[in-house]
């Protein structure tokens, strides 16, 4: 993957083992349209094959908005027949959030609402600057959210926050959203990029096969029964002892030096 700009709406770059995605619109403070979302999602195909990305990063371009929802001007061109295909469409990237092997941050440098929330939802982990603001407006202008914010908001906060934010549409804080849960951390703006940096090094440091399977049992045991789920850890668990880096974790361990994963 080049590290120069390869699309128009967003900006990719690989450094050190981490992928960077960043919404490249801020003069509409990284609202959405129908070609950010594809080629958002052709950035997400196109890293999930590189075998030397660990983990990706996604934020959005400026110190004001990590993504304003859905641009305005993408919604007046909808209709009853083409609404369901957009709708189709950004649940389709945001399961392949989910279902990529690397972990995914998001780096919230701002304004996160609607469809920006909905991105967020789907990474694995959420950070974001002191000063960012998230919510579900769409209530608000007579609508629903539809990439998929309805089912993930209330796995992650609990229904009843997410009725209040869905339903009525207000706004929270950082602070505010840590406490609920929907978010892992808040830093200073300033050093935002730097602890997203130190936080996604950890996985690229981290054994790729153990990553990639414990993610999958987290995001599919939790949505089945407690068997179900309990059956796809032990599957998990006996793939992940057919690896060298199991050797390599416990070799090192009794050596007394830092694991060396190479993903095999």
């Amino acid at each position: 993957m080049s590290k120069k700009r390869r699309y128009e709406t967003i900006i990719v770059k690989k450094e050190e083992g981490i992928a960077w995605i960043t919404i490249n619109r801020p003069h509409r403070l990284n609202a959405f349209t129908w070609e950010v979302a594809t080629e958002f999602s052709s950035a997400v195909d196109e890293i999930e094959e590189d075998k030397e990305v660990k983990c990706v990063v996604i934020t959005g371009a400026g110190d004001k908005a990590f993504s304003a929802g859905g641009d305005l001007s993408f919604f007046m061109e909808m209709t009853p027949i083409t609404a369901p295909e957009v709708s189709e469409k950004g649940h389709e990237l945001m399961r392949k959030i989910e279902k990529s092997s690397k972990p995914y941050i998001a780096a919230i440098n701002g304004f996160c609402m609607g469809g920006g929330l909905e991105l967020v939802l789907a990474c694995d982990f959420r950070i974001a600057a002191e000063h960012a603001q998230l919510g579900s407006p769409e209530i608000q202008r007579g609508l629903i959210p539809g990439w998929g914010g309805t089912q993930r908001l209330p796995r992650i906060v609990g229904l009843s926050k997410a009725k209040e934010l869905i339903m009525i549409g207000d706004q929270i804080t950082a602070q505010e959203a840590l406490e609920i849960g929907l978010l892992n951390k808040v830093v200073p703006m300033d050093k935002l990029d730097e602890e997203v940096k130190a936080f996604a090094k950890r996985f690229v440091e981290g054994p790729p096969i153990a990553l990639k399977y414990a993610k999958h049992a987290l995001n599919i045991g939790t949505q089945v029964p407690l068997e179900a789920g309990l059956k796809i850890e032990s599957e998990a668990f006996g793939v992940i002892f057919s690896t060298k880096d199991v050797e390599e974790g416990i070799s090192s361990f009794f050596e007394k030096r830092k694991p060396e994963f190479k993903g095999e």
